[in-house]
């Protein structure tokens, strides 16, 4: 296994937290998900590094203020986060454009709910983040999934497919994962063009997930749709973000809706007023602004802890269980793994939980499809993440090729 690099050593050993007690669903959460407390814990995508210092002296000094009665998000958070998307993007966000929501995952109940009626269909690409489909079948509404297409070349979208679906549905609403999650892709400014140029003929409105549109491990650089979509795509696009997933704030409740149609606004708003809706956490901005200015190092400092770690299970794999197959990690934190080329379908509970003693997210989460396949959170301590890799191979030699 490769030696930890001596910067990298030094970002963990200052930044590592044990969650154990401390209420982390990821850790305290296991007995109740999985019916036992003793896994190692590699599910739920939040971290085990402490937020930027920066991020710890804002809240702290918030603190020492001693009042927390109402209040509104100031003019400076606008341009942290603006400042932040064109820097290290080169994206542009007017302020304008931007509402706000307690989550992203909250916020795409709000879109299903604003853009369909029950019974509606609403078009998504599986394998995906399951809460896609939590809220589509929540909300009494109808899944369409055209399945992303494992090729030699990787996870790949169907554009024949998404063309034929729209087709024979008719689809107001189309919510798109970039980067995706949990098959790693950072998709190509050429696929996005090719996904608009389809869904602007058909009149669909595309709402893109882009909370992890921060965290580039490899491969292409992140586009957003905000980049490509244009002309009718354009006043068909809602981007929602966060600085949860990219600094490690998920309970701080702030996230991002950007509508850059002015017409498309308007009717978000309208919707948006009957259900009175608290969109601003103060803490939570305080965070995200300070995030947002003073940042950028730390998060660089997380990339490469991930980056490593994923080289660690690219070998402890390919040396021990080279029939199983990793995806290529190119954005998020996540490593897709499909292990069935060891173990059936209906073993792999048993096997990732009862043998090797794991707690994962399960390919099944994420499509029946992918039911082989389990999700590993690679932004954590490398001596978690090796001893899981040692578990995993050392179990997965032993099983005879199916």
């Amino acid at each position: 296994m490769e030696d930890l690099p001596t910067d990298i050593a030094t970002f963990v050993d200052t930044h590592l937290v044990d969650r154990h007690n401390s209420n982390a669903v990821k850790w305290d959460g296991l007995k109740e998900e999985f019916g036992r407390a003793d896994l190692l814990p590699m599910w739920i995508a939040d971290t085990e590094f402490k937020a930027p210092q920066a991020v710890l002296d804002a809240l702290t000094a918030r603190v020492k203020e001693g009042t927390f009665g109402y209040s509104i998000r100031p003019q400076s958070y606008y341009e942290a986060f603006i400042n932040w998307q064109k820097e290290r993007h080169g994206i542009t966000v007017e302020p304008e454009w931007m509402r706000f929501g307690v989550g992203v995952v909250k916020s795409l109940y709000a879109m299903v709910n604003w853009l369909t009626e029950p019974g509606d269909p609403v078009l998504i690409m599986q394998p995906v983040y399951y809460p896609f489909m939590n809220a589509i079948n929540d909300l009494g509404r109808k899944v369409v999934s055209v399945d992303l297409q494992l090729t030699a070349d990787g996870w790949r979208m169907d554009f024949d497919q998404l063309e034929k679906a729209l087709a024979a549905n008719e689809i107001k609403a189309m919510i798109l994962c970039s980067p995706h999650n949990p098959v790693g892709r950072i998709w190509t400014r050429d696929e996005l063009e090719q996904l608009f140029a389809i869904t602007s003929r058909y009149d669909v409105t595309v709402v893109s997930d882009e909370i992890h549109g921060d965290l580039e491990v490899s491969g292409p650089k992140f586009t957003s749709a905000l980049q490509v979509a244009e002309g009718k795509a354009r006043k068909k696009l809602v981007v929602l973000n966060a600085p949860s997933k990219t600094f490690n704030l998920a309970a701080l409740l702030n996230s991002h809706i950007i509508i850059p149609d002015q017409a498309l606004r308007t009717s978000y708003d309208a919707f948006i007023k009957q259900l009175h809706p608290v969109d601003t956490s103060l803490m939570g901005q305080v965070a995200g602004e300070a995030a947002y200015r003073h940042g950028a190092a730390w998060l660089d400092q997380v990339l490469q802890v991930v980056r490593y770690n994923y080289r660690q299970l690219q070998a402890g794999l390919a040396a021990a269980a080279p029939q199983a197959t990793l995806a290529d990690l190119q954005g998020t934190y996540l490593a897709y793994v499909d292990i069935g080329a060891y173990v059936a379908p209906s073993q792999i509970k048993d096997f990732v939980e009862g043998v090797c003693g794991l707690a994962v997210d399960y390919g099944a989460w994420f499509s029946p499809q992918t039911a082989t396949y389990i999700r590993l959170n690679l932004a954590t301590d490398p001596k978690l993440v090796a001893e899981a890799i040692k578990r995993l191979t050392k179990h997965l030699a032993q099983q005879p090729q199916r």
